[in-house]
């Protein structure tokens, strides 16, 4: 998962000693460990500073990572096979995405209950702070991302926490962070690393301006703003998403925005990439929009292509999933005039579902199902 981070204003520009610490000191093997500057502790005691004569390994991970829980399991096991010989397990979770702290850390904690034989501390933070002090100076822009801090009190590793099973015994043993192999590995890191963190840096610059702009409603700037971001990054499907949206549903410009949204529907169907798809649907059919501007023919003639696309890959998905996409395309048959399909559309996505569902869909297949034949 790759994470944000807070960067320069939008006129600076960005190279590789703004991406590191304020005293633009990179952060790689050999350099002196950061401080452990966390909001506060979820599970385990407080831990001020790293104790010399004692090996950490701290992993930055959150609760939307695809891959973090595998890297947890992971982390028990070390911490289980290593702990007689020094080491501490540290995880922090500074990636949270809430509408505040308290959410936050209510979700962190729910998301540890599933880690029975929890057996290290796990930190909370929603300041910054351990960002700016160890994933920006160090080039990671990837959770998870794990830190060895050796007995000495600097860093011997920075990278995948899957690696940790070959480097951990070296480290322990004080044979791996002078060595070769771990100047090597290093250098390749920082090789790779240092790229994507100045393309992070540069697209963040990006989603600013672009925020500033859509704040004040000011289109112009903020079309500026995305269409930089598409060419510095022409595979980014939320820069690709604004600048069609922007086009079609605030500046109305339909002659410019109109082959960009066809573009995205082919990539979709060609890719089968379901968020494109997806994506695009709900700019041509989010019933939170106005299409009064829009070329009706060419509007229902691409729904037309994307809803049999949709429909046919929804055999192959689960029953949320299914329910999902039979609710879009529900949308594209009532706009169309379809209504019966839409509303035998709306039951079969109802038909396996139990329970209200943690995100409100069934309420919304339901609402949405009453509101079509109420019309009928």
């Amino acid at each position: 998962m790759e994470v944000n981070w807070v960067i320069p204003g939008p006129e600076t520009v960005v190279n590789t000693e703004e991406i590191a610490l304020e005293s633009n000191k990179i952060l790689s093997v050999e350099s002196r460990a950061p401080a452990l500057e966390v909001r506060d502790w979820v599970h385990g005691e407080a831990l001020a500073s790293f104790q010399l004569d004692r090996v950490y390994v701290l992993e930055f991970c959150g609760t939307s990572c695809g891959t973090c829980e595998e890297a947890m399991r992971g982390l028990i096991e070390l911490q289980e096979t290593y702990k007689g010989r020094g080491l501490e397990v540290v995880a922090v979770a500074a990636h949270e995405s809430a509408a505040s702290a308290d959410e936050a850390r209510a979700q962190l904690r729910a998301w540890l209950a599933q880690f029975k034989k929890l057996n290290f501390r796990v930190a909370f933070d929603d300041t910054g702070a351990m960002d700016t002090l160890w994933m920006e100076p160090s080039f990671s822009v990837e959770i998870p991302q794990a830190f060895v801090v050796d007995r000495d009190g600097y860093i011997a590793f920075i990278g995948n926490p899957y690696k940790l099973h070959g480097v951990l015994p070296q480290v322990l043993g004080g044979t791996w962070r002078t060595s070769a192999q771990a100047q090597a590995a290093e250098r390749e890191r920082i090789a790779e690393g240092e790229p994507k963190a100045r393309k992070k840096a540069l697209r963040n610059q990006v989603k600013a301006k672009f925020a500033a702009a859509e704040k004040i409603e000011d289109w112009k700037t903020a079309l500026a703003a995305i269409e930089e971001g598409v060419v510095l990054d022409p595979d980014n499907l939320l820069f690709r998403q604004q600048h069609v949206h922007l086009l079609l549903h605030k500046m109305h410009d339909m002659q410019t925005g109109l082959p960009l949204l066809r573009q995205l529907i082919r990539d979709g169907i060609n890719t089968n990439y379901k968020m494109m798809l997806e994506t695009a649907f709900f700019e041509l059919f989010d019933p939170a929009h106005d299409y009064s501007q829009f070329p009706s023919v060419e509007r229902f003639a691409m729904g037309k292509e994307l809803s049999e696309h949709i429909l046919a890959q929804a055999r192959l998905q689960d029953d949320y999933d299914r329910a999902v996409s039979y609710l879009m395309v529900a949308w594209y048959y009532h706009a169309s005039g379809k209504k019966d399909r839409a509303v035998e559309l709306l039951e079969l996505a109802l038909q396996p579902l139990d329970g209200p569902g943690p995100d409100g869909l069934k309420d919304d297949l339901l609402q949405t199902l009453a509101d079509y034949k109420r019309e009928k």
